[in-house]
């Protein structure tokens, strides 16, 4: 069997690629990519598959002989090709944006199919050192997946040599980038020079990190299970329990909580786990743990957010509500209903309200004299006993008639609109968040 039968075999058999499974695959013109390009189709089938072509102008005339050998290549392979030529920005990062406008035009090509690069087991091992010498985490020794969501990597368990092997045995050229071998980027040193180095100490030095990696993935696995079952449903946590959590198991719950308050990694977020913890359990406590991101306690309980628009306190416009009618309140909707005159809360007598109520949020200042408490309640006070998170309270409910708090949404209904023995009509008040109801029968 040749070389290129042998990892066709073994492409199947791992079936990262499927038989008429559309797919984007990113193409340079390098080997890797080249050797990928022909395995997608021949295994997914040439009109399953879509190649994108980045130009990014860095090399010059090298640059559009990357192009052309692409079409060239495309052409031969039965496959359409996408070439972007996006324009250079004048300063920043360089490398970041050309992963950004290739990884962003990839997944508008690929509309809602898998997006397929050319990384190998080879630049699996450049991965794992470069991120072990540079960010103190987990996640540096487990590389990266043969799979993650839309994006998938066929080559993952090919080296670098047997690409090229495989591309010769097809008869498929290869474009090669002089920019590989300069000592500029810090890939290239890893590559050029760490890479030898570690072979001269151990011959199976490569295969002996990819090993440990997937063993740490194995054991990841279990890890995520257990962050998992310290999460509740809604992905938070008390910080009672964060504390009572061993110290590597409640760095990787902060660190999950901030991954995803952040939509991708948020590394040192685990380095904050002890301060996060530490956060007082007594009304609200804030902490910035970096990444753009904020701790917040909240009576007790945590969540991880952006700190955008942390601070800023929303105010709904205030809205007319009909008697009987229905109203929505930003993501809630408020109701009134004729009910019968029973005593309950958010049961009102209908003859003490006026012609129409007004929904509004709370403002400060608002107080209200709840049923039995023979006085007045401040909604702050009363926010805060029944532990309303602060930044949730503008988008509580309150109604009011005649410019008087006759109900707040779930937690008050004042006394003097109380349905008693001399009540001929009834209104009920109640709001609904979706499926799950928020009506006033509760505390209230």
């Amino acid at each position: 069997m040749s070389a290129a039968d042998g990892m066709l075999a073994r492409a199947r058999e791992e079936r990262v690629l499927a038989p008429g499974s559309a797919v984007a695959v990113l193409v340079s013109g390098g080997r890797d990519s080249t050797c990928l390009l022909d395995l997608a189709a021949r295994i997914a089938g040439a009109d399953a598959v879509r190649a994108l072509h980045v130009n990014y102008g860095l090399r010059g005339a090298a640059s559009d002989a990357d192009e052309r050998h692409c079409a060239e290549l495309c052409a031969r392979l039965g496959v359409a090709l996408e070439v972007h030529r996006p324009v250079r920005p004048a300063s920043g990062n360089l490398q970041a944006w050309a992963r950004e406008v290739r990884y962003r035009e990839a997944y508008a090509l690929a509309g809602g199919a898998h997006v397929a690069t050319g990384h190998t087991a080879t630049d699996q091992v450049e991965t794992i050192l470069y991120r072990l010498a540079s960010s103190p985490s987990r996640r540096a020794l487990l590389g990266m997946r043969p799979r993650d969501g839309r994006l998938v990597r066929p080559l993952l368990s090919f080296t670098r040599e047997e690409t090229a092997a495989y591309c010769r045995a097809r008869g498929l050229s290869w474009r090669e980038d002089e920019t590989n071998a300069s000592g500029a980027y810090a890939r290239n040193r890893v590559r050029n020079e760490l890479l030898p180095a570690l072979r001269a100490i151990h011959p199976a030095a490569e295969r002996n990190v990819l090993a440990l990696a997937q063993v740490l993935r194995d054991e990841s696995a279990v890890l995520d299970a257990l962050v998992v079952d310290a999460l509740d449903a809604n992905g938070s946590v008390s910080l009672k329990a964060l504390r009572e959590l061993p110290a590597a198991l409640r760095r990787l719950v902060v660190q999950r909580m901030a991954d995803e308050a952040a939509g991708g990694f948020a590394p040192g977020a685990a380095g904050r786990a002890d301060e996060v913890a530490a956060l007082s359990e007594r009304g609200t406590a804030m902490l910035d743990i970096g990444c753009g991101l904020r701790a917040v306690g909240e009576y007790g309980r945590l969540r991880i957010e952006p700190l955008a628009g942390v601070m800023e306190r929303v105010v709904l416009e205030p809205v007319a509500l009909t008697i009987p009618g229905n109203v929505s309140f930003g993501s809630v909707e408020v109701r009134c209903e004729l009910a019968a005159p029973v005593p309950e809360p958010g049961v009102l007598d209908r003859g003490a309200l006026g012609p129409e109520l007004v929904v509004r949020s709370w403002r400060p200042g608002d107080r209200i004299a709840p049923l039995g408490l023979g006085g007045t309640k401040s909604l702050q006070d009363l926010f805060t006993a029944q532990r309303v998170p602060r930044l949730q309270r503008a988008e509580v409910p309150v109604v009011e008639s005649g410019g008087e708090i006759v109900w707040v949404a779930g937690l008050a209904t004042a006394e003097r609109f109380k349905v008693t023995s001399a009540t001929r009509q009834a209104v009920r008040l109640s709001c609904q968040t979706g499926p799950r109801s928020r009506s006033g029968p509760g505390r209230g």
